[in-house]
């Protein structure tokens, strides 16, 4: 099969895993996943690989095979894995999990290499540019970071007592991280580096986003430059996207019916994409903020969505 140069991926209740061709909205390819629903995706850094975090393992399908079997699955979690993330060069993996932990993952081999105790149930991971930081939040509404090279947990944050940090994004250039809780509020913060190596938190700005919950948080990518966005998913069926200059509100997105639970910039910036429990995904301008292209196929909520529009990989 030949890859198509932008890869779509979304997931839903009813079990299925769906590949689209972006510009068409054409379903080009359905994996069953019948043993959980799945809670999140990831491409790989070079576009060969899908993870899929389900319940309570991490399947990873070959996206240029037609086979319905995972090549490789994870299995040490006991719980939802709700995050999933890859190393830059796509070295190892990362996951977290409602069981509380944080766990790394050599890709080449079974088992995990590393595990960290959230002592809440995980609902977000990010990995922080800088590849040497994990920052984790859960369900008591705790915010980790986690230092991979000294292997311990180098700060502990609490926003909100008892409110659940959902969503967890972090500036491409590792300036900014923003976190998104129950409530409906980003907290953002400035990373600043100590005299150590270990990363700062200033706190930088609180913005009251929605009335309903945050369901993702999600800072635009490199490439978008100069201009810097933040984009938030919420329960009131609307993304917003704000500027991060000043936290000003630029546009909403009106269209889905029901929760939106998901969303991916393009690499440039331009587009974004959205999963909505109303069973569709969405591409968005970023411009005009009018919706251009709607992916109708699964029958249940569609809660997650994968896109790897970047620079075809180069021949290793």
């Amino acid at each position: 099969m030949t890859q198509p140069s932008v890869i779509l991926a979304t997931a839903s209740y009813d079990h299925t895993i769906r590949f689209w061709e972006a510009k068409s909205g054409r379903c080009y390819r359905t994996i069953q996943y019948p043993d959980s629903q799945v809670n999140w995706l990831e491409i790989t850094p070079d576009k060969r690989y899908l993870a899929a975090a389900g319940n309570p393992h991490i399947r990873l399908f070959d996206i240029n095979s037609s086979s319905p079997q995972p090549v490789m699955s994870y299995d040490s979690h006991t719980n939802n894995v709700m995050a999933v993330g890859f190393q830059c060069d796509g070295k190892w993996m990362y996951s977290g999990s409602e069981d509380g932990t944080v766990k790394i993952w050599d890709l080449r081999a079974p088992g995990c290499q590393r595990e960290y105790e959230s002592r809440g149930a995980v609902n977000t991971v990010v990995l922080h540019p800088n590849q040497t930081e994990l920052i984790s939040g859960d369900q008591n509404g705790n915010i980790r970071v986690w230092d991979l090279t000294a292997n311990s947990c180098s700060c502990e944050l609490v926003p909100e007592v008892d409110t659940a940090v959902r969503s967890l994004t972090v500036m491409w250039d590792g300036s900014l991280v923003v976190a998104a809780n129950n409530h409906g509020t980003c907290y953002v913060w400035r990373l600043l580096r100590g005299n150590q190596t270990m990363t700062n938190f200033e706190p930088l700005h609180k913005l009251q986003a929605h009335n309903g919950y945050i369901l993702k948080c999600l800072l635009s990518p490199e490439f978008c430059e100069p201009h810097r966005y933040l984009a938030t998913a919420s329960s009131d069926h609307t993304v917003k996207i704000w500027n991060v200059d000043g936290f000003t509100l630029e546009k909403t997105l009106i269209g889905h019916q029901r929760w939106v639970w998901d969303c991916v910039f393009s690499v440039d910036g331009a587009y974004l994409i959205t999963a909505s429990s109303d069973t569709t995904a969405k591409l968005w301008s970023m411009t005009s903020g009018e919706e251009i292209k709607t992916y109708q196929g699964h029958h249940k909520a569609t809660v997650c969505c994968a896109l790897h529009d970047g620079a075809e990989p180069s021949p290793s």
